[in-house]
């Protein structure tokens, strides 16, 4: 499968809204294109940072897409009050422990992979990980996106509530530091600054 996530820096007070016209629009539209599987969204209320993600059966359906659903992607942008950032992806590792809904939390985590061991990092996530984050209360599924062209990855891991996600963060800690170097990874969110793991909602 294959992902594009278009993320936005929003005005606070715009959230809401742009929640909604994702809701009542893009799904719909998304959902109804050929080869989509699926869309998400989450938001950090506090930052701004909304990143709304589509799932795609090939990656040239992901592709087609782009260029159908980019007045809705600017429709977005003046809501939002923001411009959009749009990465693309592989999805590599998907698993579902259980369903989310209102109120669940989501940790992203963003990786530089190194390219030469791609196939040892999918392995260690799917392996050491994952099993990892089964025995985290209240965890409900995880993703690993991957961009085999630079090495970037995102790893997103849901939890059933805010509590849980907050309560999880010493284990997900422990879990990057033991896993970290056999990954082969440093980690960033994408942004200038120092490295850091991003914990939002999911709407």
């Amino acid at each position: 499968m294959f992902a594009r996530s278009t993320t936005f820096r929003a005005a606070p007070l715009t959230i809401d809204e742009g929640i909604a016209y994702v809701r009542d629009e893009v799904m719909p539209a998304a959902l109804a294109t050929e080869g989509c599987i699926g869309l998400s969204m989450i938001c950090d209320r506090g930052s701004g940072r909304c990143i709304t993600t589509s799932a795609w059966s090939t990656s040239d359906a992901r592709d087609a897409s782009g260029r159908t659903m980019w007045p809705l992607l600017q429709r977005g942008g003046e809501i939002f009050g923001a411009e959009p950032s749009v990465d693309l992806w592989e999805i590599v590792v998907l698993h579902r422990h259980g369903i989310s809904g209102e109120g669940a939390g989501v940790r992203c985590t963003w990786l530089n992979l190194d390219k030469s061991e791609l196939s040892h990092a999918i392995r260690t996530y799917r392996m050491a990980m994952l099993p990892a984050y089964e025995e985290m209360g209240g965890f409900v599924s995880a993703s690993l996106m991957l961009d085999r062209a630079t090495g970037r990855a995102v790893s997103s891991v849901t939890f059933d509530s805010g509590d849980a996600l907050v309560a999880s963060r010493p284990a997900a800690q422990r879990l990057r530091s033991r896993t970290g170097q056999d990954l082969g990874t440093t980690v960033t969110d994408g942004t200038p600054g120092p490295p850091k793991v991003l914990a939002i909602s999911a709407e």
